[in-house]
């Protein structure tokens, strides 16, 4: 069953993990998880689908087992079906995010993650969609083998 999540993003695509797939592990959301990729994918990735073209998604809902096998937090946003990485294809991956920061309602965490200025396919753009949005714009960099976040102020871009 192909699930349409919103006009252009399927269940099937929000769900895909090839780590889940080589581990043998079901990352599989309940229906309120689902309702949430839902609501993630009508409030975020639609709209910046709609402004920019084809959105590539590498990591929609985690299962916990599937984040504690990729390292990451059993308490990502990944886990609750709030979470999305993605990158759109000949568009900056800083401006994409600012894009999002000024038109898009409802954003709760966007991190630039390993983002370097000028080199605008570095990285990707992480955000997620919350009740109570706290709006934290922050950029992920490796420091000391450690992945470690901090605020954006101001424009990046701007050197």
């Amino acid at each position: 069953i192909r699930m349409k999540l919103s006009a252009n993003f399927t269940l099937k695509e929000l769900t895909k993990s090839d780590t889940a797939i080589r581990k043998g592990i079901a990352n599989e959301p309940n229906s309120d998880q689902i309702e949430k990729l839902q609501h993630l994918c009508e409030t975020l990735l639609q709209p910046v689908r709609d402004k920019f073209g084809a959105v590539t998604v590498t990591s929609g809902y985690r299962s916990p087992e599937l984040c504690v096998a990729i390292g990451s937090s059993i308490n990502s946003q990944h886990c609750l079906a709030e979470a999305v990485d993605f990158e759109v294809e000949s568009v900056d991956n800083a401006d994409l995010a600012y894009w999002i920061k000024d038109n898009i309602k409802g954003w709760d965490q966007m991190i630039l993650e390993f983002y370097t200025v000028g080199e605008p396919n570095s990285g990707w753009v992480h955000c997620s969609v919350a009740d109570k949005p706290r709006k934290q714009f922050l950029r992920a960099f490796k420091k000391d083998g450690k992945t470690k976040y901090e605020p954006i102020l101001g424009d990046i871009r701007c050197g």
